[in-house]
């Protein structure tokens, strides 16, 4: 659509004017620590409205933003207690099933119970998902300084350090890609059954008992 250089050339034209690409790096997501998670989600649950509900849905899915605001009814089977991201929705591009807790399916019921839109977080704009930003507006509005990305962190430190659910498990549960290509063609499963443990132990962890969580 146009002649002439690349304005957006790296070597010989940008690298001049900006910083090294090594420190152009994203930096760390403020988070909680996993123990103040269960407090937080005390205080969380006290909030009424969609958008408080979809936070909670994250914490407890150890989900992204976007996975999160763009789940579809049609998604979550709560007979059989699954949410299935679809690929084209997934950061990775692969399908990701998500095993619901307990509480993941109370919060989806509360909602059923008053659904008017395709989208499990409906927006105030008639057929549209909540905005990216309201999540943070939620966090604002609780004077808590963290990033919504940051539960993700927080999760896994605790399956890292409160539990022995393998490392492989954990990171299927955040829908990373785990080995190298040999690897990952060898193993094809995801671990649905044991991550299915692991997210009901998290989403039953405790504010007032600091109860470590053991694999089974």
């Amino acid at each position: 659509m146009r002649a002439g250089e690349n304005p957006a050339r790296w070597r010989g034209h940008l690298d001049a004017v900006l910083p090294r690409r090594q420190k152009l790096r994203r930096g760390h997501h403020k988070a909680l620590s996993f123990d103040e998670v269960p407090a937080f989600l005390e205080r969380l649950r006290g909030l009424e409205g969609i958008a408080p509900r979809a936070l909670e849905f994250l914490i407890l899915t150890a989900g992204r933003t976007g996975e999160v605001l763009g789940a579809k009814w049609e998604e979550l089977n709560t007979d059989a207690k699954l949410w299935t991201v679809p690929a084209n929705r997934m950061k990775a591009g692969r399908e990701h099933r998500v095993p619901l807790s307990a509480r993941a399916l109370v919060v989806v019921a509360e909602l059923r119970a008053t659904r008017t839109a395709q989208y499990v977080f409906p927006g105030q704009k008639q057929g549209m998902p909540l905005s990216n930003t309201s999540l943070d507006a939620v966090l604002r509005r609780m004077q808590v300084k963290v990033t919504v990305h940051g539960f993700r962190s927080a999760f896994r430190d605790w399956a890292g350090e409160r539990t022995n659910f393998p490392r492989e498990v954990a990171e299927a549960a955040l829908a990373h890609l785990v080995g190298d290509s040999v690897e990952r063609a060898y193993r094809r499963g995801d671990a649905l059954e044991k991550r299915r443990q692991l997210m009901e132990a998290w989403a039953r962890l405790p504010a007032e008992d600091r109860i470590t969580m053991w694999y089974q």
